[in-house]
């Protein structure tokens, strides 16, 4: 299933070019009281939801997809944890000064991945926007790139998963960008501006990719291939980043793991338009302002 956030918070479900309002079958979700517990709380009872959802979807209206604003498909994250050099190539291309400014060098002698040196790190959650949303660059003065990547959405929460169970905490995927600015800044910092995390156009639930760790995507920016890779390049694939973070943190509903970029990262300018493709889960535009 396709799950999307439209317009004034809207659920939806995706059919084809079309949109089915299913927004009623959101008051089913539990009422909560402060304190909030930790999670998003459609994505915590999404079990529950789909086959609601899927009962109102055989009679709500279709609305197309052109005339609606897609918001992120997930209303809360909890966090965005990002994975800094996951594809070799795009590790090699790191070696140049105008994108590690002499701080951020590429190299991890000793250390059996780059992870294993650098570790994940955070993005600031309400930076968080949809693909019907546009970028605002923060630093007009400085580089802005785009980095495309596969966007893991955590179902159900746990600390210390193994990786036969890694996949099971999975509630879907989305496609993410992972926008960011170069200079001597640490990434979080770099990376957490606000609208500088894009997860779009919608949810594909887990159960329609069985394997994450072999899609094709790509993105574009006026007509030129700018990324182009498969998954099956990562280093650290999907499973291995779902067992790092829960290592160190427990993962909660709603969780974004972004998996990190191949190599082709370059700048976006205001009024671009970033297209974005992958493979099982769809196409989105994104602008630039």
């Amino acid at each position: 299933m396709k799950i999307c956030r439209f317009d004034d918070n809207k659920l939806g479900v995706v059919e084809g070019d079309s949109v089915k309002d299913v927004s009623a079958v959101a008051r089913q979700l539990p009422a909560v009281t402060w304190p909030v517990p930790h999670g998003d709380l459609f994505i915590a009872h999404l079990d529950k939801m789909i086959p609601l959802m899927r009962e109102a979807a055989k009679t709500a209206p279709a609305i197309p997809l052109a005339k609606v604003k897609l918001l992120s498909p997930v209303a809360n994250p909890p966090r965005i944890i990002a994975a800094p050099l996951n594809y070799a190539l795009h590790v090699q291309e790191a070696a140049d000064p105008a994108l590690n400014h002499g701080v951020h060098m590429p190299g991890h002698e000793g250390f059996a991945t780059p992870i294993d040196k650098y570790g994940l790190f955070l993005k600031s959650q309400t930076g968080l926007i949809g693909a019907g949303e546009t970028v605002v660059l923060q630093w007009l003065d400085r580089r802005n790139d785009h980095e495309i990547e596969l966007g893991v959405i955590i179902g159900k929460g746990g600390r210390n998963i193994s990786r036969e169970d890694a996949l099971k905490h999975v509630a879907g995927y989305s496609i993410a960008l992972d926008m960011v600015v170069r200079g001597p800044e640490d990434r979080s910092f770099r990376k957490s501006a606000d609208t500088y995390s894009v997860l779009g156009p919608w949810m594909v639930t887990a159960d329609e990719i069985a394997d994450p760790d072999s899609l094709d995507f790509s993105i574009e920016v006026g007509g030129e291939v700018r990324q182009r890779s498969n998954t099956r390049d990562l280093i650290c694939d999907v499973r291995d980043l779902i067992v790092r973070a829960s290592n160190v943190y427990a993962l909660y509903p709603g969780d974004v793991i972004m998996s990190g970029t191949p190599d082709g990262v370059s700048s976006v300018k205001p009024g671009g338009v970033m297209h974005c493709r992958f493979e099982k889960i769809g196409e989105m535009d994104v602008r630039v302002g």
